[in-house]
Order: C-alpha cells, then structure tokens, then sequence
C-alpha cells in the first residue's frame, strides 16, 4: 500500500552563515518559491522539510544530509538554486543519486526554467519549468501511486536516455488562492530566533525588461499575464498571521518588483496599510522598491507611503551613465528623475536606498564616476553596491557571450561582489578596484582619478571600516560612541590632507 503521508525534502544553498545551522541571517533571507510549494503540499496533507546546505562547510555537508536522510527519510527531494549555486547543488544531487538511488529528485527555479537542457545533464529526474505549486503537487500524486511521472504540464522527465518534454500551463492568475508560505521551515537555519522584520511577497512577474534580469526571459515562457498582484485584502490576513507567529516584527519589506507598477492597486494598497496600523499597539513600517518615472506623480504617493508608514523606499540606479542604463540596461529614466524622486522623498521623511552596479558589459571609468557623482548628489540613506553578474538565460549574458567577455567556468565565488569580466573599456582589476572603493569615491575620502594606494592610506580606510562597524552593533554608550566618531572623522581629515 501507499504510505497515507509523502515526505519532502527542499535542499536551498546558502554562502552567507557562519556556522551550518546558521546559515541564514533573518527571515527576509527565505526562498519563496519552495516555501510556497511547501505549504501548497502541506495543504494537501504531504509532509515537507527543508536542508540548508553550504559550499563552505565541505564535508559537512554530507553530515548533515545524512542525518536528514536517516530522520527524514524523504521520497521526493526538491532542489532550486540561482546559476552561481547551480554547480553546488547539482554536486549534491550527484551524491544522492550514487547513495539513495530510490529517491526521486526534482529541480526548479529560474536556472533550471531558463536552462534545461543543460540541467537535465545531470542527474536530476525531473525539472520543473515556471511556476512549481500544481506541478509538484501531480509529481508527488504519481509518486504516491508508485508511478513514474508523466504527462505532468511544466514537467521535464528522463525516461533513459529519453526527455519527456511537457508543454507549460498558463501562468497561475489567482495568487490569492495560494496559501500563504511556508516561514516555519526557515526558522531553524535562522541566526536570530525572533525576527524584527520579514519580506512578503505582493506580485509575481515584472512589466520592465532590464536585460541584466530574467524577466523578460520568464515572460516568455508561456501564455498568460505575467504580471500578478495579490489583493490587498489577502496581504493584510498574511500580515496578521505574521504577527501571530512572530510577535516581535517591527517591519514589513513588501517584496515586489516595483509598487507603483499598478497605482491604483499601490493606493489600495496604501490605505489597507493604514487601516491595519491604527488597529495596532506598535504600528509596523515598511519598505518597497520603486522604479523613478518622468510621469509619475511621486508627491501624492510618497505622501500616501507616510500615512501608512513607510520608512524607506529602494531606488535602481544601477548606472549613473543615462547612455548606458537606457541602451544596455533597457532602464528608461533621466538622472533628473532619479534626483527628483529622491528630493520628493526626503521632502516627505521617507529613507532612501539605492542599487548600484558596477562593471557593466560596454561601462567605462567615466561611466562609473558619472554613478559616484549621482550617489554624491543624491546621499543615500545607504545602498547596496555589487558588481555585474552575467546569468544565464538573461539578455546581457547573450550579449557578454556575443563579445567573446565569458570564460569557459565563470568564478562564483563571491557572488556579485568578485569581478569576472575583462572588457577593453574597463579591465577586471578596474572594476574590482571601482566596487573595492566606490564609498570611500562617493564620500570624497579618496579620488577616484588618483590610483595610488600606500599601504599606511590602507590602513587608515580598514580603521574606519572597523569605526563603523563598531559604532554599528557594539558600542551602547554615548561616550564611546563620540569617541569612534571623533577617531573616524579624524583619520578622514587626515587622508585628505
């Protein structure tokens, strides 16, 4: 007979822990994609689990998943990872597939979507193309009936040396019918048991067609519209069951591609926000992505944005050069709508982060310091600065590959922040220099004209790095914060000079 219950297992990759049961920093660092699949299959009575596993830890890894092999003793393992983790994962796979043959191995996400003909290479089963909650489900009810699976939409089967290639369904239209992710699997991998501030996701798909990203790619991979939103209605009872189950959040990161994508939707939105703050003790606050348009009206929603307490908002610089973020980067919007956005910003107390990147296919240093410049115009509240990251399947990888800018295996090692393209505008030592420095650029410490660097400037720049993470998460007393500040403004003076 068919055991009554199918057990899961979800294997996701993380390089950001220190320790392998700590591999995750806080609830916003979740995967949505199988925390949805899981509580999709948890409503159908499976029962699922999740590994985090870590290309840093080596050997332990096999521990681990040994452990969870035994305890759990899975019949269907899940597997997602992003290009830089593909090899890691596919490795794992490799390893079940020679030690516990009987189980069956399925991998999604945008890699395997985008790229699956290379995927099914290796020893996975089955790999799941777009969206993966009904699919896993068919999977898992064949698997249950001791059949093989077949004739699955979304599903790429080996069958010997034979693919059984089904054709996508349309894209899922009701988000609201989804039950809400699954938070619980990802606590134990958490540094911090009580989380202060968690993502949830409003939308799936994207209207923009920025060529470093995948969403052009994904749109296109079968009918259906692409862009979904949930309804306020449904996010709000998210919320709250948030709260139920982590009673000590503070904020809420609305994880969409940009709010203002649908405004009207963005102002109901906004009003349901308020409506739940005045119903509570501690009112939550929030933070979104937002894309700067000439035609948009930011004054009366940045407005709308305090009354429901958003604290910040993120802005995609990307490129200062209006040149490059228009014809390489498919981002449509003028310098003067970026500072605009941020002036209307601060004009109504809302934070302002900016995303940064450097070492562009066909980017130059002039076009870097046209980014320092706007950085230094704008002064973000902070930002996250990263370097380019050719993935596969999105416009800038086919262009990269075009121009002859890729190695044979791609270093992966430091995802984003280790550069891996030598162009002839901008050599890889360059681009690394550019990201090493750009705040130090951007804060007028160092020029980034001049490129000597003495081992003493060094030293002062790692002093002031150390100044500010102190300052950050240590020290309490206002004493020893006056002192940091006065040692750090002082070895500034003094690089200056």
């Amino acid at each position: 007979m068919c055991p009554l219950i199918f057990k899961i297992l979800f294997i996701y990759s993380s390089n950001a822990g220190i320790l392998p049961n700590q591999l995750l920093a806080n609830q916003e660092c979740m995967q949505f994609g199988i925390s949805y699949i899981s509580s999709f299959l948890q409503k159908y009575g499976h029962r699922t689990n999740l590994l985090v596993l870590s290309r840093l830890f080596g050997r332990k890894n096999t521990t681990l998943l040994k452990e969870y092999m035994s305890n759990f003793n899975p019949q269907l393992i899940c597997f997602t990872a992003v290009a830089s983790e593909y090899r890691f994962i596919a490795d794992i796979a490799r390893y079940i597939k020679r030690h516990y043959p009987h189980v069956y191995l399925l991998i999604g996400g945008v890699h395997a979507t985008l790229n699956p003909e290379e995927v099914l290479l290796d020893d996975f089963d089955a790999l799941c193309i777009g969206e993966g909650e009904k699919p896993t489900l068919e999977v898992v009810e064949q698997l249950k009936k001791k059949q093989l699976p077949s004739s699955v939409s979304n599903i790429w089967v080996k069958n010997g040396s034979d693919v059984e290639k089904n054709l996508p369904r349309e894209f899922m239209q009701k988000l609201d019918d989804l039950p809400f992710p699954d938070r619980g699997m990802w606590q134990k991998w958490m540094k911090r048991a009580e989380p202060e501030r968690v993502s949830i996701l409003l939308s799936r798909g994207c209207p923009f067609s920025c060529s470093y990203c995948c969403n052009h790619a994904l749109r296109k991979i079968t009918q259906g519209a692409y862009v979904r939103h949930r309804s306020p209605d449904n996010i709000v009872k998210e919320i709250n069951q948030i709260l139920i189950e982590f009673p000590t959040i503070k904020e809420l990161y609305l994880e969409v591609e940009t709010i203002t994508s649908n405004m009207d939707w963005c102002l109901r939105l906004c009003a349901e926000l308020t409506n739940l703050n005045s119903r509570l003790k501690q009112p939550l606050s929030f933070g979104a992505n937002i894309r700067p348009t000439s035609n948009a009206n930011f004054d009366i929603l940045f407005s709308v944005f305090r009354k429901a307490n958003f604290r910040f908002i993120n802005i995609g610089l990307e490129s200062g050069s209006e040149k490059l973020r228009r014809e390489t980067l498919r981002r449509n919007y003028s310098n003067d709508d970026i500072i605009n956005c941020v002036k209307l910003a601060r004009k109504h107390g809302l934070q302002v982060c900016f995303f940064n990147l450097i070492g562009i296919p066909g980017e130059t240093l002039a076009d870097i310091k046209e980014t320092i410049e706007i950085n230094r115009i704008c002064k973000p509240d902070w930002d996250f600065t990263s370097i380019f990251f050719p993935y596969p399947g999105t416009a800038l990888h086919s262009i990269c590959k075009r121009q002859g800018l890729l190695k044979k295996n791609l270093d992966t090692r430091k995802e984003r922040q280790r550069a891996v393209l030598d162009m002839p505008g901008l050599s890889r030592r360059e681009i690394q220099r550019s990201f090493k420095f750009f705040h130090y650029y951007v804060d007028g410490i160092l020029d980034p004209n001049d490129k000597r660097l003495s081992w003493i400037l060094l030293l002062k720049l790692a002093v002031i790095d150390c100044c500010k993470k102190v300052y950050k998460r240590m020290i309490r007393t206002p004493f020893l914060k006056n002192l940091l500040l006065l040692m750090k403004n002082y070895l500034k003076t003094t690089i200056k000079k």
